[in-house]
């Protein structure tokens, strides 16, 4: 998709600095939530094509935990949260004191929930900062947690997206309690904007896509 070829530096700096004010909201959130000190941070923002994309977590038949949601309003799209199973179980591990979990074989509600509420309160948070930068109004659907391989998850924002082109904004997001970044969780948070919206939203941080 020759749109992206406009986009520069500085706007790929625009973008993570998105990211990490989203990060920064999401780690406040949980951790109110968890009564513990969690910190976020971004190393990477990228926009890739669909194969970049799925090749990030090992490939479309890789099996990963992912959240998805809808946005709806001014720039609708999807918006996945991919973490590979390992990190995922890590993740339900620290956050719940479950240690036994497992997605082979102890799956728990608890754990479970304790996933799906990362990827509500990431998702919120990103597109809460998106929506105050871009200052258009953006909605999201109540997310919904899936384990699945990463291909058939993608499917649904690839069958609207690839009508026009082949291009996702890729957030890099790493978690971890205060001072233990050795013990970060390391996940892919996925924007892919319908087709329609990639122009309000780069408009509207000031990059004209033809």
């Amino acid at each position: 998709m020759s749109k992206v070829n406009h986009l520069n530096a500085d706007h790929m700096d625009i973008l993570k600095e998105i990211g990490n004010i989203g990060a920064g909201n999401a780690a406040t959130a949980l951790s109110q939530l968890l009564n513990k000190k969690i910190e976020m941070n971004v190393p990477n923002v990228q926009i890739v094509s669909f194969d970049e994309m799925m090749d990030l977590v090992g490939g479309a038949e890789q099996v990963v935990a992912a959240v998805f949601l809808r946005i709806e309003g001014d720039a609708p799209g999807n918006m996945f949260f991919v973490l590979s199973l390992p990190q995922a179980e890590r993740f339900i591990k620290q956050m719940t004191g479950d240690h036994q979990f497992s997605f082979a074989s102890q799956q728990t509600e608890l754990g479970l929930s304790a996933l799906q509420e990362l990827g509500n309160i990431l998702a919120g948070s990103y597109l809460s900062a998106l929506a105050d930068f871009t200052r258009l109004k953006l909605y999201p659907s109540v997310p919904a947690l899936t384990i699945d391989m990463i291909g058939a998850i993608l499917q649904y924002g690839l069958l609207e997206l690839s009508r026009v082109g082949d291009y996702a904004i890729v957030i890099d997001t790493a978690v971890h309690e205060e001072q233990q970044p050795q013990d970060s969780v390391n996940g892919h948070f996925f924007l892919l904007p319908d087709p329609d919206s990639f122009v309000p939203i780069f408009r509207s941080l000031g990059v004209e896509l033809s």
